[in-house]
């Protein structure tokens, strides 16, 4: 199999996605501004980047026929890691609430994290739900009743209606259990099985064989969208996250540009460094950050210092502990698996998480 290059830059870019966003979430406890709200802009795909790329590998490489084991192994290698994670992060905020004298129950804690998903590792959960769900529909050829093409438009609106309602009636149940349900996330599955199918004609010399995608790939298109929701920031009128109902064209705008223009763009060796590491910089930057947070405590630093660290140590301490989580057997599938990165020319990609 051919190594499958956009697939790099997109790991890549969602990986510095996920970051930059909670890196700016830090950012905005001391300074609110809307320049901090336009940079959120880009890193609100990161969560739907890992989403689609999941699919989009497992499709592509065992089409309607998932391997036998295919979920245990997907159970271990994605909830393993969720409850480790979730533990350490239910623990923290126990300790740290318990430091500044706030009453807490250590089990309602641990329910919020690890039942109700009250983490930003909720994104484990969605993807389980979709890796169970590309197995039945492709061991039981539901394609047939649900093609990609009408369902990426039908499970686009769905997905724009469930965030829009979440939206106007404010709802929250506990933890972020509305956000793991899969009708917010529906139109990535589809947009995925969608460039499988098509994959051999997303080239410049193909794209006329299907001009709609030809359309809809066009960079000035995702430019003046991106101008209009930069517009909508500026005056306010939009919130920032991958849970907003204008999240959902944006990223098939992105996708398709992405996927049609980066095809023989080669990696380069820092690209293929962060997708080695990506897992475990997702999971574990944010416990860096808290690191960061509690020496600010103590030693107040300058905005930029404070911002510097952030980065520094965000980055850094993730890579560090996932390669020495990955020297340790059976480390990886507690912490996170490090990526199989092939160096060649004609291989796989990247082993799928």
């Amino acid at each position: 199999m051919k190594r499958i290059e956009e697939i790099y830059w997109l790991r890549f870019y969602g990986c510095l996605a996920v970051f930059s966003f909670h890196f700016f979430d830090r950012l905005n406890q001391y300074v609110d501004s809307v320049y901090i709200d336009l940079a959120r802009i880009p890193t609100v795909l990161g969560t739907p980047i890992f989403i689609f790329i999941s699919i989009f590998l497992f499709s592509s490489r065992y089409g309607d026929r998932p391997p036998s084991g295919f979920l245990i192994k997907r159970l271990k290698y994605v909830m393993l890691p969720y409850v480790v994670y979730g533990l350490a992060y239910a623990l923290t905020k126990y300790l740290n609430l318990r430091r500044e004298g706030v009453p807490v129950d250590l089990v309602d804690i641990l329910v919020e994290y690890l039942i109700y998903a009250g983490w930003h590792g909720y994104f484990l959960i969605i993807a389980m739900q979709f890796y169970a769900f590309y197995w039945v529909y492709s061991r039981h050829g539901l394609e047939r009743w649900l093609p990609p093409v009408p369902w990426l438009a039908l499970g686009s609106l769905i997905s724009i209606a469930y965030w829009a309602l979440i939206r106007f009636f404010d709802f929250e149940p506990p933890g972020y259990l509305h956000w793991i349900a899969p009708l917010g996330w529906i139109y990535l599955f589809f947009l995925a099985m969608l460039v499988v199918r098509h994959y051999p004609q997303l080239v410049p010399q193909r794209m006329h064989e299907i001009p709609w995608i030809a359309r809809l790939s066009r960079p000035e298109l995702l430019l003046a969208y991106v101008g209009i929701i930069a517009l909508f920031t500026w005056f306010g009128w939009l919130e920032h996250s991958s849970k907003e109902a204008w999240v959902v064209p944006l990223f098939i705008l992105f996708t398709l540009y992405t996927v049609t223009r980066l095809r023989n763009v080669r990696a380069t060796p820092l690209v293929k460094f962060i997708n080695r590491y990506s897992f475990g910089i997702y999971l574990a930057h944010p416990m860096f950050f808290a690191m960061v947070d509690f020496a600010h405590e103590f030693v107040p630093f300058s905005l930029f210092v404070y911002s510097l660290l952030l980065i520094v140590v965000g980055m850094v301490g993730s890579i560090a502990l996932n390669r020495v989580a990955n020297g340790i057997p059976g480390g990886g599938m507690l912490f996170g698996k490090t990526l199989y990165v092939s160096e060649k020319r004609h291989t796989t990609a990247t082993q799928a998480r």
